[in-house]
């Protein structure tokens, strides 16, 4: 069944670098990062019902129902609103799950984002990301909708500049659970905490990394390779707990050459930076 109805986008998301610099007690870890958007993205469509029922009304490979945090996102703004409204919820799928891409978090962000001017919830954008955070910590940043230095679980945000550029993302077949990444004995929790004004004047010190790369890559020797292919081309490193590794670069005609010397045995793509959601105004 596929809705008649306007178009929804989903966009993917990069960690520039991503720390954890402690854990607290109830096991959240304690992060540092900047997340910046790109223009890959999920679409979703949405007719509303009156009838209250919120439904799924395609399948999707690997995402049952009731696993999915859009609908997931859609029963809590329901039940956080007292709205009668239901909706039925179409789902394309683009970004690459277990990929570090933020997929999931950046579907449940659009429902909500969208679901709240449809059903006329009236919810501003700090309750809309208090109701998300609950599905997962990625949520917060995409309601946030702009390049942002992320502190706490991810859902402490600030403004961050972060200049144009054009990244190349390869896309290993591997699908990295995040859980799995996080919850690594060997991953270290103590990684000293830096300042914004750090990263902005210096983004590409080598302090700035991701503190999961060397988890996934021991455990998925796949990523390994494509992050070291990578690095001949760039200052290359793996986006959130992975499997995505990208580089950035100033122009798209350099990020085509390094696309264009990829191995047959790879794959990846070109993503442009973006300075906000579509869903949100500049």
């Amino acid at each position: 069944m596929e809705l008649e109805a306007p178009d929804y986008p989903a966009p993917a998301k990069l960690n520039l670098f991503l720390h954890v610099v402690g854990r607290r007690r109830d096991g959240y870890h304690l992060l540092q990062s900047v997340f910046t958007l790109i223009d890959l993205h999920d679409t979703l469509r949405f007719r509303v019902r009156s009838d209250g029922i919120v439904r799924r009304v395609n399948d999707i490979a690997g995402v049952l129902p009731a696993e999915d945090l859009a609908m997931r996102a859609a029963l809590l703004l329901q039940e956080a609103s007292g709205t009668p409204q239901g909706a039925d919820i179409e789902l394309a799928k683009r970004i690459p799950m277990g990929a570090g891409l933020g997929g999931g978090s950046s579907d449940a962000a659009t429902t909500l984002l969208a679901l709240n001017r449809l059903w006329k919830t009236g919810f501003d954008r700090e309750a809309l990301a208090e109701i998300g955070g609950g599905l997962g910590a990625d949520v917060p940043f995409f309601i946030f909708g702009r390049p942002a230095w992320a502190e706490g679980i991810g859902d402490r945000l600030r403004d961050v500049e972060v200049p144009p550029r054009w990244y190349v993302i390869l896309t290993p077949p591997a699908h990295v659970p995040t859980q799995a990444a996080y919850t690594a004995p060997e991953l270290t929790r103590d990684t000293e905490a830096l300042k914004m004004e750090d990263f902005s004047a210096y983004p590409n010190d080598p302090r700035f990394h991701n503190d999961l790369e060397s988890v996934v890559t021991a455990r998925f020797p796949i990523v390994a390779r494509h992050l070291e292919w990578l690095r001949q081309h760039g200052n290359a490193r793996m986006t959130g707990s992975g499997s995505c590794v990208f580089a950035a670069f100033e122009g798209r005609d350099a990020a085509q050459r390094v696309i264009d010397a990829l191995p047959i045995s790879m794959k990846g793509f070109i993503a442009q930076g973006l300075t906000h959601h579509p869903l949100l105004e500049q």
